[in-house]
């Protein structure tokens, strides 16, 4: 039992080496560990802060992201907008246009129209006065002395030149 009961110099070897193995142990392994600990948790701790400065500036980013969506939107909206004025005013335009053409072109029908109806009656006119002509021609060419011979005479003539104008068909 000897073993199991305390004596003084195993106390006292004993203590010595426990403190001689503390001081190495404090000296050698505890500063680095505990050096090692601390480096591991100021890494943790810069890291836990790198994340949050990150997270933040993720979520400002986000949120400039979406500002600039919103701007963009409205951005689309104000050309989308000014597309449409732009094509009412181009159609507005072309059509006050195309009303402006055609009622040149209408009036110049018109006018053509009319220069071709006076051209028609001028021909026509010099037509019969042509016709005029060659009955009183031919009249006084024969010199008839009877009235009525020569008013048979002309309408002949002129039932002749009717049937020369008229066009065959």
């Amino acid at each position: 039992m000897e073993i199991v009961s305390p004596q003084l110099g195993l106390f006292f070897w004993t203590s010595i080496l426990f403190l001689a193995f503390f001081l190495i142990l404090r000296t050698y392994a505890w500063k680095p560990i505990l050096n090692a600990l601390r480096e591991r948790e100021d890494s943790i701790e810069n890291s836990l802060q790198e994340a949050q400065r990150a997270r933040e500036e993720m979520e400002k980013l986000q949120s400039q992201n979406e500002a600039l969506l919103q701007e963009a939107r409205a951005e689309k909206d104000s050309m989308l907008r000014e597309a449409a004025q732009m094509r009412d005013q181009i159609i507005t335009k072309a059509r006050d246009e195309a009303s402006d053409a055609a009622g040149k072109e209408l009036e110049k029908a018109k006018q053509q129209i009319e220069a071709e109806k006076m051209k028609a009656l001028t021909e026509i006119k010099n037509e019969s006065g042509r016709l005029a002509i060659e009955v009183a021609e031919q009249v006084l060419r024969r010199e008839l002395t009877n009235k009525a011979e020569q008013s048979s005479f002309a309408e002949q003539l002129i039932s002749e030149l009717s049937n020369d104008l008229t066009p065959a068909g």
